[in-house]
């Protein structure tokens, strides 16, 4: 990982469980952090700018609030890049990623309800043309995604 300075380094590296649950979150992290409040906002953005972080945001277990659903392509390599953004360009697709496959494009799909989910899912396969596996949580698994970070 990218050397940061040690400021920068805490917020990455304390505030993966312990985000504050408050109506003023990045000011409490400035107050732990004994910095402003702007600096952790303008920190943040360079972060999620530069590509060091994806998102800072909660993460619900599935189907507590909406649906979801995880689902998968398979797009010609060539046209995987144009494929990929075009599936990124709903609001509702969390994330996508290339896996060595037949089905070689897959991502998570979250809506409000079954049936905004459903339309999005026909549209995606409509409109790119290729085959469409929608895979449905069957069982959940806690999986904790928070681990210390080596700096060198």
């Amino acid at each position: 990982m990218t050397m940061h300075d040690p400021l920068t380094q805490r917020l990455l590296d304390e505030f993966q469980h312990r985000f504050p649950l408050t109506t003023t979150p990045y000011r409490d992290l400035a107050w732990q952090l004994g910095c402003s409040e702007a600096w952790v906002l303008t920190t943040l953005r360079r972060l999620q700018a530069d590509g060091v972080i994806s998102r800072v945001g909660p993460v619900f277990r599935p189907h507590t609030i909406g649906v979801s659903t995880l689902a998968a392509l398979a797009v010609p390599t060539d046209e995987l890049a144009a494929v990929a953004a075009q599936v990124s360009g709903y609001p509702e697709v969390n994330h996508n990623y290339e896996r060595e496959h037949t089905y070689n494009l897959w991502f998570v799909i979250t809506c409000a309800t079954a049936e905004r989910l459903q339309t999005i899912l026909t549209e995606i396969a409509t409109t790119t043309g290729y085959p469409l596996l929608d895979l449905p949580m069957e069982r959940d698994y806690h999986i904790d995604l928070g681990f210390p970070l080596q700096w060198s």
